[in-house]
């Protein structure tokens, strides 16, 4: 199961919200919650776990959703 990472509008400015953060971080641009969101996406896929990244229009609508999947690494070939 992916982690769900969300972006969204605030009264005033931007919010990220995701698991094991207990208070959301906000922002005054959207670009610097995106940024942040996928920061936090990459992170968790670096753990090899999977994220799902959500980003919200001002009105509240699904603009984009996107996945990270887990890192792996592979076997160097000899």
């Amino acid at each position: 199961m992916a982690h769900i990472i969300s972006v969204h509008p605030r009264e005033i400015g931007w919010e990220v919200t995701a698991p094991g953060i207990e208070n959301p971080m906000a922002f005054l641009s959207g670009a610097k919650a995106e940024i942040a969101a996928k920061s936090l996406a990459e992170r968790f896929a670096r753990r090899g776990e999977a994220a799902e990244l959500r980003i919200h229009l001002r009105d509240g609508t699904l603009a984009g959703r996107f996945v990270c999947a887990p890192l792996v690494e592979l076997p160097l070939a000899g």
